[in-house]
């Protein structure tokens, strides 16, 4: 690993305050995996009184991990619905049983690999932003066609090279990258250009807090490129980190909240209604109706906490390290970072709702 500047604790304290006035912003993003991101991406594009857009990166993004352990669990399930899971099937119990409800088989799910992942996100932030009357040019770029194979060799693509254009521009503000998807672009903008560590402000949602003593095995976003993950854990990047699970999660829409507050809010409104009623994830995890469900809009959280900090409260934690069995262990000397430990759901999405009525 390359040597990353290293900040003092009054100067990652300072990078780690909320952030004022204008913020220069990147959006890191597989917007295309389902559906929270075309929301975060929307409000952050309606947002604009605020947030300075300088642009968004396509990462990839892959499912196939589920595969297997889904099969398993189903097969294991259709002899007997009652059997005993070995442990790392149980996160496919719920999803395996739904497609024995439902008559389905998980062997006939197509997965994307990443790099398609990756292409049908980049188009998909294009349509975002055609939806949104908004010009695209010069701002949305294709992200690495898969994931690191180590530190020693980053992925240089066009959203790598982007982030260390804007990172080293002449502007005294920070540059904030929101990223709401696996950090693979930013791994590698980081070792690409290790002097970039000093001038930007990750803000990531993915996994457990930092205290919860589980395997991060569940968290898409992480367990898609661990080495990145655990680079931007280790590297000294000033990170704001905001956890999907217990936190991020409460930020849930049902179907009734979709036909009062979304559907109909111009052409951006109508395409996330389609989205939530036509969700692609819906199929792998066997889910094909909407009766008492509701749906978690993750990603919003990164855009909640730049545009008013208390609806996403937060501490200075130190940075844990992300072992390679995938659980938080304590760092010697480590350095702070900023973990979310609450939000505010309705004050979050009442904002998000009353900018999609001057949607065009």
């Amino acid at each position: 690993m390359p040597q990353f500047p290293q900040l003092s604790d009054d100067a990652m304290r300072r990078m780690l305050e909320p952030a004022a006035g204008s913020i220069r912003l990147i959006i890191d993003t597989d917007t295309h995996n389902e559906i929270d991101d075309q929301f975060t991406l929307a409000w952050a594009l309606l947002s604009q009184d605020r947030l300075s857009l300088e642009g968004v990166c396509a990462e990839p993004y892959s499912f196939r991990h589920h595969r297997e352990p889904m099969i398993a669990a189903y097969d294991l399930l259709k002899q007997n619905r009652d059997a005993v899971l070995p442990s790392e099937l149980l996160p496919m119990r719920r999803f395996a049983l739904n497609h024995l409800q439902i008559g389905t088989d998980p062997r006939n799910i197509r997965f994307v690999n990443p790099d398609e992942g990756m292409e049908l996100s980049y188009q998909e932030i294009q349509k975002v932003f055609g939806l949104m009357n908004e010009n695209s040019a010069g701002k949305v770029f294709r992200g690495s066609p898969g994931y690191l194979p180590s530190l020693e060799k980053p992925i240089r693509s066009e959203s790598a090279e982007f982030i260390i254009e804007r990172a080293l521009a002449q502007d005294d503000r920070p540059l904030y990258i929101a990223a709401i998807g696996c950090v693979t672009n930013i791994a590698s903008a980081l070792l690409m250009a290790p002097e970039i560590a000093s001038r930007i402000v990750v803000l990531w949602t993915s996994t457990y807090p930092s205290f919860v003593n589980l395997s991060h095995q569940p968290s898409l976003n992480l367990v898609q490129d661990i080495p990145a993950s655990q680079l931007l854990y280790d590297c000294g990047v000033p990170l704001v980190f905001l956890p999907g699970y217990y936190v991020g999660e409460q930020l849930k829409l049902s179907l009734a909240d979709m036909e009062t507050y979304v559907r109909g809010k111009g052409k951006i409104g109508d395409y996330l209604y389609h989205l939530y009623t036509h969700n692609p994830i819906h199929p792998m995890f066997g889910i094909n109706d909407h009766y008492a469900r509701t749906w978690v809009i993750w990603d919003l959280i990164d855009i909640a906490w730049l545009l008013q900090p208390e609806w996403v409260p937060s501490q200075l934690v130190r940075a844990p390290h992300l072992t390679d069995d995938l659980y938080w262990a304590a760092q010697r000397n480590a350095h702070w970072m900023r973990e979310a430990f609450g939000i505010d759901r309705d004050a979050i999405f009442r904002d998000l709702f009353t900018k999609l009525e001057k949607a065009p």
